[in-house]
């Protein structure tokens, strides 16, 4: 009988003789050996960018950078308590207006209008956003904030991000909402729940770990971002006092100091930098550690 597994040679694979077999195993190898070490080159730019900012950055760090004011011009000691917290406030703010906006239209377009034409034009501009350069959110924000307010602020800077990171937070919950399985909201309309009740109660508590992993990466973003920042809250030299005026963030901190002709001012842009990659790798590794497993 032909085509059983009696009939086929030994060698299926390489049955046209040992030298063929050995040469395929060779390039097999090499192949592997040569994304391996692709691989490992994309790290070299990484890891030497993390090594020059702990490098240069580890010598001036200190308990008076996360409570003390930055020093005047010439002048050395001080810190950058006010630009740490600064960033902190922005970034709270562009959450309070992203998150609630961004899961609320994954829900919309994922449960309610899936296969729409609505839905099909908020997922195209939610990608398109993604693609736009920060500093165009940053000029938006100017004009549409500062413009009206006719003042710099805290406000305005969270607003610029919320932009930002808007449809990072939106296509990540879609993303989350579509892992769910499509049995689970049968089973829940099968006891007779209602679709709030299904997508309250079911649906978003599954989802939930990987739409805060999108969140935590939004945050990651937001925290290093300098464009929008600079056109919109501008910098101050002080504590921040209230959100409607102009407030430091690390990331400015980071461009002026890097451009002042003081050594000990460069040497603090450097420890800033660490702050903030510190920052933006603890908001990654808490994605990943804290959500990921309980997504899986």
């Amino acid at each position: 009988m032909t085509g059983t597994a009696s009939n086929l040679p030994k060698n299926f694979f390489s049955d046209s003789g040992k030298k063929t077999s050995v040469l395929r195993l060779f390039r097999n190898h090499f192949l592997t050996g040569l994304c391996i070490a692709l691989s490992l080159l994309t790290l070299v730019p990484l890891f030497s960018i993390v090594f020059l900012v702990i490098q240069n950055g580890l010598p001036l760090l200190s308990e008076n950078l996360f409570t003390q004011l930055p020093p005047a011009p010439g002048l050395d000691g001080g810190g950058f308590g006010n630009a740490i917290m600064g960033t902190l406030v922005m970034v709270g703010i562009s959450l309070g207006f992203s998150v609630p906006l961004g899961i609320l239209a994954a829900i919309f377009v994922n449960e309610y209008a899936s296969g729409s034409w609505l839905a099909s034009t908020v997922r195209f501009v939610a990608k398109l956003l993604t693609g736009i350069p920060s500093i165009i959110c940053g000029v938006f924000a100017f004009a549409a904030v500062v413009m009206t307010t006719h003042k710099f602020s805290a406000l305005a800077g969270g607003i610029a991000l919320a932009i930002l990171i808007l449809p990072t937070i939106l296509l990540t919950s879609e993303q989350a909402l579509l892992g769910v399985p499509y049995a689970f909201r049968e089973a829940s309309f099968g006891v007779g729940a209602t679709p709030f009740q299904t997508i309250w109660r079911i649906v978003l508590p599954e989802a939930m770990p990987a739409i805060m992993t999108g969140v935590m990466l939004a945050v990651a973003r937001a925290a290093g971002e300098t464009a929008p920042v600079l056109f919109t809250a501008l910098f101050s030299q002080n504590w921040i006092k209230g959100i409607m005026e102009p407030t430091a963030s690390l990331s400015v901190l980071i461009y002026n100091f890097a451009s002042l002709p003081y050594a000990y001012h460069i040497k603090l842009a450097w420890s800033a930098s660490l702050i903030l990659v510190a920052i933006v790798t603890l908001s990654n590794i808490l994605a990943q550690v804290i959500f990921a497993p309980k997504h899986q």
